[in-house]
């Protein structure tokens, strides 16, 4: 028996997809556990976890408990499968002995077809146990079908799919309405089960219910090939007869579509990240982006990545689309804010063609590396402002020179990004001597590089003094217009802000 300061236990439904299904127990327990374990399959991916994420702490464990096999075939399954759920009871009971209370998600309700059970069963008459019942998938799919189970002194019978075909057919014949529940292989035999009782004209398929992948049909019209287990056959109420059928045109039975997220990261590491951006990267099936910027973003081993160079931005692009058209949830994630100079606008350009129409593209904003750069000294852009950027691999450089000789004529300060790089040595150099034809040689200049990182520096110079050398592509420069202020500090960076009354202003 373990001791009084034990840890609890917590079996939480969590409804049939829909998170607002969730009760507000199971919320509230979700929200406030130490340590929350879910089952997932060897790809990674978990139906209760992303039915939960949005409630889910960065300071939480985590304990995903990987079934070891999932429809191949094995001398000994049930040998396999126990020893792994003894293996998960104690790492879920070391967490319980060292007094963290371990919340257990379980798709619909634990204790009803649940793979929760299997932990109740080893842990429960150890440690204080509490079960929160939630949805089921029948109760789910019965809402969105819109037709009654059972009236009056109707029964209900629920079956699993994986019982004999004869058996099958005898039950269903037997009762009022039935619910048939795991079916993805089994049904083919599910069906000619329907046919044999004679039910199978009153027999309805329904899809992972309440989730925006949910799919309605009569159950004779479905392909076999594209069943699901997490789907089920309902026979509903014989009395209830008058009760119009769903809409099942085309476009509710058409493969689901997905949706991309562009999300900005910041500058740097979490701290830099938006609740509404962690949301989004945590909720998504995948993660596209260039390499550097995958890796700020903590493994998950539900998650798929897809790494690239960041030189392919309409290659990463399609590629984001192509998977949220197949019916995966991607967030395309890009450092700072991906509508300055990152890949906002290359997603949205390909989107734009006729074969993406159907796919959903949101954009979620981050911090900019002009704002943190500036946020280090003080207030440099406190007043109007522009950003350009030095690279021409995208536009030609006479086109740059007349934008920053415009910028410069005009007294805006202006934050500059991708000032240098291997390739491009000679800019910043032929930018500087642009700008001192309009600006004083006392200029400030903000030179901020890796600000949130590890290898963060950030320096003032005057504009006359601006060397090359020490710019480089993750270095970026705020220029002073001729109202920006320096004031210096003993033994600290000095303070640079730009005054938002402009002279000749009452």
């Amino acid at each position: 028996m373990t001791t009084v300061d034990s840890g609890r236990l917590y079996g939480v439904g969590l409804g049939p997809g829909d998170p607002e299904l969730m009760t507000v127990k199971a919320a509230r327990l979700v929200a406030a556990a130490p340590v929350v374990a879910y089952h997932s399959a060897r790809h990674g991916r978990s139906i209760a976890r992303s039915i939960a994420a949005s409630l889910l702490r960065a300071d939480q464990i985590e304990e995903a408990l990987v079934y070891p096999v999932t429809t191949e075939q094995t001398d000994d399954y049930r040998g396999t499968i126990e020893e792994h759920y003894d293996a998960w009871a104690a790492r879920l009971a070391a967490h319980l002995d060292a007094g963290r209370d371990v919340v257990i998600l379980c798709e619909g309700d634990p204790l009803f077809y649940g793979s929760y059970m299997h932990m109740h069963k080893r842990l429960a008459h150890r440690y204080p146990t509490e079960v929160v019942p939630g949805v089921t998938s029948i109760s789910g799919a019965a809402a969105v079908l819109g037709r009654p189970l059972v009236e009056r002194d109707e029964v209900l019978t629920v079956l699993p799919g994986t019982l004999p075909a004869a058996e099958l057919a005898a039950r269903l014949a037997a009762t009022d309405s039935a619910a048939v529940m795991k079916l993805g292989r089994t049904f083919p035999a599910v069906r000619d089960a329907l046919s044999e009782s004679g039910r199978l004209s009153e027999a309805w398929y329904v899809e992972r219910a309440t989730t925006s992948r949910e799919r309605i049909s009569p159950l004779a019209d479905v392909d076999p090939s594209t069943v699901p287990y997490f789907s089920l056959a309902l026979v509903p109420s014989r009395l209830h007869t008058a009760s119009p059928v769903p809409d099942i045109s085309e476009a509710s039975v058409s493969p689901p579509i997905g949706d991309v997220v562009v999300v900005g990261l910041g500058p740097a590491g979490r701290d830099w990240l938006t609740p509404e951006a962690l949301a989004a990267v945590e909720a998504a099936d995948d993660l596209v982006g260039y390499g550097p910027y995958l890796d700020r973003v903590p493994a998950n081993p539900r998650q798929r990545r897809h790494a690239s160079d960041n030189r392919v931005e309409a290659e990463r692009a399609e590629f984001a689309l192509a998977l949220a058209h197949s019916g995966r949830r991607v967030a395309v994630v890009s450092s700072g804010d991906p509508g300055v100079f990152a890949m906002a606008a290359a997603v949205l350009e390909v989107a734009a063609e006729p074969r993406w129409k159907d796919v959903p593209v949101r954009v979620l904003p981050g911090l900019t590396a002009a704002q943190a750069v500036a946020s280090r000294v003080g207030a440099p852009l406190g007043h109007d402002f522009c950003v350009l950027s030095l690279s021409d691999r995208l536009k030609p450089w006479d086109v740059i020179a007349r934008r920053l000789t415009a910028a410069a004529q005009a007294d805006l300060v202006i934050a500059i990004y991708n000032p240098g790089s291997r390739s491009r040595t000679w800019q910043v150099a032929e930018a500087r001597d642009l700008l001192l034809a309009h600006r004083s040689p006392d200029t400030p200049v903000v030179l901020g590089r890796d600000v949130g990182g590890p290898g963060e520096r950030v320096r003032v110079v005057r504009l006359a003094d601006l060397d090359p050398a020490e710019v480089d592509m993750r270095t970026l420069l705020i220029v002073g217009s001729s109202q920006t202020r320096t004031q210096e500090r003993d033994g600290a960076p000095p303070v640079v802000w730009t005054p938002r009354r402009y002279p000749g202003t009452a």
